[in-house]
């Protein structure tokens, strides 16, 4: 092929997704991976001098090209995979892998990176520029002894190969959910689905006839999966898509998709990791990256939490058994019972459906609703600029600050096969002061959703709960766009904790709980009159109904993972996270799971996403995230100091300093978990749980 046409090769901001098929990405590696190992060479020789910008110029340049390439394929991978992209994606894995691990563990370059850290040993910071630079050479440290630079001979091999080794089985790993979830279908007659919202019906018939079946496609997607466990009548249908739900890429499904080996292996490989590097557990590994100080300190706060929520979370559970032999007919309220026993518990305490309120969300006024927030809050401009994405669906939109594009990101809402579940946001360029070029490089964001897509005639319907995840996503993305850092290493979300990088996110969540904000972005599907204040008042009452079981299930998922990486018996044998997962269970849950639940075998968090021993980081992150929020309580939700401050002390300092550091500039003081509580309506737990 002649690299000169192959798009991965050329500036992203002039070659659309488009352009890019799989048989573009092996060439394109063979040029960025011989010039990255060239840059390696020359950049460790004695004719690049330890000084950050002359490294900078020699090295990261052309690892930044290789870098959003190879980013560019694995997103395409992730949101609009086909065998051959899944193909070429695996067949270049192991020598990119290779490379970055090579990299990381480079003695020569680690050597060059000490002398430039010690030669700011004892010399005051000068400017801030200086803070900056002296917080990037500590972490290209740690991340040098973290990638193995300090190991010598077999050890340093060994580490190499299992690294090369985890790579694979996470691809596997997440290749396997994606094709479990897929796969799946179940036809149902409109009989068997009743209870289902219309919206949904039409959908599901639609799907259904594109394959040349009567009635209706049901499907283990989000948009579908979840409606069904809660409105449909049906027992008998609920529990057959929870089962295939809660039993995807396990031993209970197809064997060629079956995650239980995989999740054994890595389990493995990641403690050989961690004792080759000289910590004790894999978990000691990913702390070191994080705000958290041991997993000790980590399972003693998910416990905590989980003794706070536990008498709320029992008397829900009371409530819910109660409510279902008394108005359902169910004498022995199952897991796949309660989405559904819940849902009818609330419209009679509160007198409002998920289904109403989802009558006055469309996808287009919640989107378009959600930028005027943003724009309000933080002072910067969100405008249309089309550009070829992936799918046709896809928006793509500019960040204007003062009338000058800042940032842009790509919009994907709508799930579809051959799209990972879930919501993401992915850093598919970062803002850089270009040591090649001088140009500054604005920073690029993918934020991806999985919601119902439109149906003929009707635009998609978000629940609120949908609503809720966009603000979140959004809230990653502004982290990410909205930074003013310029060193790439530290610039929007790169340097920032990883039990840290979810405040931003979670911070947003908030808003949806604002009725000026929802009268914004609120549109009957029909009337196009705004979400009701009657309506919003029980919305609200509502706020905080089974919040004690949730907050249980986040624990239990917290917990899991922690002593999943801490404690050796549960990776002795392949059975050993699904014996951990019940045992945590027992611990923690007012109710049993049933037998067959096999959730761990579909965590892509753990295996394919980089939360290993870091899910706990979404409670950790609600305690900043609600403490931050108060000061928009107190000042005024649309207060323009408040927010001009959380922009510039949190938003825009990205990873440049410590995340404690951020927060503690923008509240003036240190986080108390007094806010979250009393957000997650379990502040009068504290005297219960004493």
């Amino acid at each position: 092929m002649n690299t000169t046409s192959n798009p991965l090769l050329a500036d992203p901001d002039s070659v659309g997704f488009g352009t890019i098929r799989a048989e573009h990405l092996a060439p394109a590696l063979d040029v960025l991976l011989a010039d990255a190992q060239a840059a390696l060479e020359y950049s460790v020789s004695d004719a690049v001098p330890a000084d950050y910008d002359a490294m900078a110029r020699a090295l990261d340049v052309p690892v930044e090209r290789l870098t959003v390439a190879w980013g560019r394929a694995n997103h395409l991978h992730a949101v609009a995979d086909t065998p051959e992209l899944r193909a070429a994606v695996a067949d270049n894995l192991p020598r990119v892998t290779q490379f970055f691990t090579s990299l990381a563990s480079d003695e020569r370059l680690y050597a060059k990176y000490k002398q430039m850290a010690a030669a700011r040993v004892g010399q005051p910071a000068a400017s801030a520029q200086d803070k900056v630079r002296a917080k990037v050479l500590a972490d290209a440290l740690r991340a040098f002894r973290l990638g193995g630079a300090e190991l010598q001979g077999p050890a340093k091999e060994r580490f190499a190969a299992i690294q090369s080794r985890l790579a694979d089985l996470g691809q596997s790993f997440g290749e396997h959910v994606l094709d479990a979830t897929d796969g799946y279908a179940h036809y149902a007659s409109a009989e068997q689905l009743a209870g289902l919202p219309a919206d949904i019906l039409a959908a599901t018939r639609e799907a259904a006839a594109a394959d040349g079946h009567e009635g209706h496609k049901l499907t283990l997607h989000a948009p579908v999966y979840i409606p069904v466990l809660q409105f449909v009548a049906d027992r008998n249908l609920r529990e057959t898509l929870f089962r295939a739900y809660q039993t995807r890429a396990s031993d209970l499904g197809p064997a060629e998709l079956d995650n239980t080996a995989i999740v054994h292996e890595m389990l493995q490989l990641r403690a050989e990791a961690a004792e080759l590097l000289g910590y004790p557990s894999y978990a000691d590994v990913s702390l070191a990256t994080k705000m958290a100080r041991s997993p000790a300190e980590v399972s003693g706060f998910v416990r905590d939490l989980a003794r706070r929520a536990r008498p709320f979370a029992e008397r829900e559970l009371a409530e819910l058994r109660e409510h279902a032999a008394r108005e359902c007919g169910i004498a022995d309220l199952q897991a796949w019972d309660r989405p559904y026993v819940s849902e009818k518990l609330k419209q009679q305490r509160y007198a409002f459906s998920s289904t109403e309120v989802k009558q006055y969300f469309t996808a287009p006024k919640v989107v378009t609703g959600l930028f005027a927030l943003i724009e309000r809050l933080l002072g910067v401009q969100i405008r249309e600029a089309p550009q070829p994405a992936w799918h046709a669906s896809v928006g793509h939109h500019e960040v204007l600050r003062g009338g000058e594009v800042i940032a842009s990101f790509f919009l994907d809402l709508y799930a579809r096969n051959g799209k990972q579940p879930g919501a993401w946001m992915d850093n598919a360029r970062q803002r850089w002061q270009r040591p090649d070029t001088a140009v500054l490089q604005r920073p690029v964001a993918h934020l991806v959703c999985n919601f119902a897509p439109p149906t003929a005639g009707s635009p998609s319907l978000l629940t609120h709960d949908d609503v809720v995840t966009l603000f979140h996503e959004f809230g990653h993305g502004l982290h990410h766009l909205l930074t003013r850092v310029d060193d790439y290493a530290v610039s929007g979300i790169a340097g920032v904790e990883w039990d840290a990088v979810e405040l931003p996110s979670q911070f947003m969540e908030n808003f949806c709980w604002e009725y000026e904000v929802l009268a914004g972005l609120s549109g009957h599907v029909e009337t196009g009159e705004p979400l009701p204040t009657a309506l919003f008042d029980r919305m609200k009452a509502a706020r905080n109904f089974g919040n004690g079981l949730a907050l249980i299930r986040h624990c239990e998922f917290s917990l899991f993972d922690m002593l999943l990486h801490v404690e050796p018996e549960h990776r002795a044998s392949p059975d050993g996270a699904l014996q951990l997962a019940r045992a945590v269970a027992a611990e923690l849950s007012p109710a049993a799971p049933p037998d067959f639940i096999r959730y761990a075998v579909s965590f892509s968090h753990l295996f394919d996403g980089g939360y290993a021993a870091g899910y706990y980081g979404y409670a950790w992150a609600e305690v900043l995230s609600a403490d931050a929020y108060s000061a928009f309580e107190e000042a005024g939700i649309f207060d323009p100091a408040t927010g001009a401050r959380w922009r510039e002390q949190v938003l825009e300092v990205g990873g440049s300093r410590p995340a404690m550091d951020s927060f503690q500039a923008f509240r003036g003081r240190a986080p108390t978990l007094d806010a979250m509580l009393r957000h997650q309506g379990l502040h009068d737990a504290q005297a219960a749980a004493a």
